[in-house]
């Protein structure tokens, strides 16, 4: 308003155009568009001069779609179209329903209306008026975000080659923008429940409240005044003394400092991490720990300081006290002891061996996200680190009856345990054992001779072992019967004569010839 009531004062004054534009700095263009503009009124500079800035612009301002080419008469097709445009936003949220489609449909009822651009441009910038965000002051330690990120991050398992995919638990402080990211198995509370325990750990105390979306795993019936959590979410709650809230349904700006974690996470961890290979669930998570904590130690850019020195200085020291006791949920079933002395849990179908003693018993199982303990009533016989592996077997040696053990330990045999053993009898033995491995028979006859070989050392000795193997060495060929014949007979004992068969004879030739 000050430029358009210099240029009506200069022209009150007898300046020209080209004047105006030297002494304001303005474009000849805008110059002129605005003295027409004013002349349009058909009211006298004096008179435009003495009205306030809102009745001027009212009068100098006309918005583009109210022009045409003929000058200043006003579209009707806009005036059409606004009456339309919020019919037009709430139907754009059904699924299906395209600005194509509304502009078709528009296009029916009014068929000399806007084209589709120009349809869009107007239907985009009424659309702008629904996207005005509201800036929330967050008090320190006051809440905590989480949410599951859309991708997965996965692992390969070892004994199987199979790719596991892994949700990720996303958790931020919305003060100080301290974030977590763990992987997990799935969204299941087994492992949901565990993992928030582990985020209250990792910022060492707890949140007035949590919030987070309508999600499954902790919220039974979702509802804007009052919603339902599940019982183990309630539990979880009390155990920490915090209060579980939710987001608005389909309003996921009620908890944006996650919503922005997530893409966060993407940016700097999974892309980071995105061509490495991991081979257990710790090992991954191990690898988003370094990465997170490069994150939220790496400086902000519009202001001093990062998010951990931030959390540590005006949050951390404002939190509640963690429990003496990490919350779990805890399962319980019951199983009998199969002929294989394993029991099952049936959520996994995973096998867990007990005492063979215990064959045929109907025992209880008690398991948690992290280990599985069986019960004979009041006395624990097993604990065994849980297992998801589908069909698969957690088995204990001890558990094993004494022959089971034995053919578990032979088929644990190689070369260097038989070599390293005979090492310590005496250097004969080593090589004995050393011929035999070499002499490419099956594998498990050389391993029963070489064994039989190293129990000869309990039955008569280590001595007289090593010297019935260095008296065997001669031979062109070395067995377990030819060393034990040699203790047997005590040859071992015997001194060793080299009898020379060859009689003297006058045509032989000597060494004397050759010189």
């Amino acid at each position: 308003m000050h430029q358009i009531k210099t240029i009506i004062e200069l022209q009150l004054h007898g300046r020209s155009i080209r004047q105006i534009v030297r002494l304001t700095g303005l474009s000849r263009n805008t110059v002129r568009d605005y003295l027409r503009r004013m002349s349009a009124t058909g009211m006298s500079s004096q008179e435009l001069l003495s009205l306030d800035d809102e009745s001027l612009s009212s009068l100098v301002y006309v918005d583009a779609c109210e022009k045409s080419t003929a000058g200043r008469s006003i579209d009707d097709r806009h005036s059409d179209l606004k009456k339309h445009l919020e019919y037009y936003c709430s139907e754009l949220k059904k699924r299906g329903v395209t600005k194509q489609l509304l502009w078709e449909e528009y296009r029916k009822v009014y068929p000399d209306g806007y084209r589709y651009t120009q349809f869009c441009a107007y239907l985009n910038q009424h659309l702008k008026l629904d996207e005005a965000v509201m800036y929330f002051t967050h008090q320190p330690a006051e809440s905590s975000q989480i949410d599951f990120a859309g991708k997965k991050l996965s692992y390969v398992d070892r004994s199987t080659g199979e790719c596991i995919e892994c949700e990720s638990l996303v958790c931020v402080l919305p003060f100080s923008h301290y974030m977590y990211v763990e992987a997990i198995l799935s969204q299941k509370q087994e492992h949901f429940i565990p993992a928030l325990g582990r985020f209250k750990k990792f910022i060492g105390g707890v949140t007035t409240c949590v919030k987070m979306d309508n999600m499954r795993t902790a919220v039974q019936r979702a509802s804007r005044y009052e919603p339902v959590f599940t019982e183990a979410m309630e539990y979880f709650a009390a155990h920490y003394g915090t209060t579980a809230v939710t987001a608005r349904v389909g309003k996921p700006r009620d908890k944006g400092s996650v919503e922005k974690a997530v893409d966060l996470a993407y940016k700097h961890i999974y892309a980071p991490l995105r061509n490495q290979v991991f081979h257990s669930l710790e090992e991954l998570n191990a690898a988003i720990r370094r990465q997170l904590d490069l994150f939220n130690s790496r400086p902000f850019k519009n202001k001093t300081g990062s998010r951990k020195e931030l959390f540590e200085q005006h949050e951390k020291p404002l939190l509640k006290p963690l429990p003496s006791s990490v919350y779990e949920i805890k399962h319980t079933t019951d199983s009998k002891v199969q002929r294989n002395y394993h029991v099952v849990v049936g959520e996994d179908r995973h096998q867990y061996s007990v005492p063979h003693t215990l064959i045929g018993k109907k025992l209880k199982i008690i398991y948690t996200s992290d280990t599985v303990e069986v019960y004979d009533g009041l006395k624990r016989v097993a604990i065994h680190k849980r297992s998801y592996r589908k069909y698969g077997h957690t088995t204990n040696i001890e558990h094993r009856p004494v022959n089971h053990q034995k053919v578990i330990e032979q088929r644990a045999w190689d070369d260097e345990y038989f070599l390293r053993n005979a090492s310590y009898i005496g250097q004969s033995v080593q090589q004995v054992v050393k011929r035999i491995l070499s002499s490419n028979g099956f594998y498990e006859q050389t391993y029963n001779s070489c064994l039989g070989i190293l129990r000869l050392g309990k039955q008569y000795g280590n001595a007289r072992l090593d010297a019935a193997c260095k008296r065997a060495l001669s031979a062109a060929r070395v067995n377990y019967g030819m060393v034990e014949n040699i203790l047997k007979n005590n040859l071992d004992r015997a001194e060793v004569t080299v009898h020379n068969n060859i009689p003297d004879h006058n045509q032989i030739r000597g060494s004397k010839d050759y010189q």
